[in-house]
């Protein structure tokens, strides 16, 4: 079967990732729009947590683009890359005088979309 790859894309996608969405935003906006190579020697200084999990997330979108596309990844851009909330986890933590402090802990859904690069 044979490929228009001037508009082809592959995307990945990791739900319920147990971090703030705001905390996991910071790091994706760095990325965008930059070369898949660029965006995985970032990721790899970046002191956050939530840069292992995105790392992941893009080598996983590269392989789906290698493997369905046959797209090679020196030729991969980040297209598209966003953070949507998650579900809040509602926990309790039992304080003095029988009162209970409720306690969120949010989760967040990762998208990554790559392309290849316009020639």
């Amino acid at each position: 079967m044979k490929y228009d790859k001037s508009n082809l894309e592959a995307r990945a996608l990791a739900k319920h990732i147990r971090m703030s969405p705001h905390k996991a935003r910071r790091v994706v906006n760095q990325i965008r729009g930059r070369s898949y190579e660029q965006a995985l020697m970032i990721l790899e200084f970046m002191p956050y947590r939530a840069c292992y999990p995105i790392l992941q997330l893009i080598s996983s979108a590269a392989a789906n683009a290698s493997n369905n596309l046959n797209i090679s990844k020196a030729n991969l851009i980040i297209s598209e890359a966003k953070v949507d909330e998650g579900a809040v986890l509602k926990r309790f933590q039992p304080r003095a005088q029988g009162r209970g402090y409720p306690i969120h802990k949010p989760t967040c859904h990762i998208t990554i979309i790559v392309k290849t690069k316009n020639q």
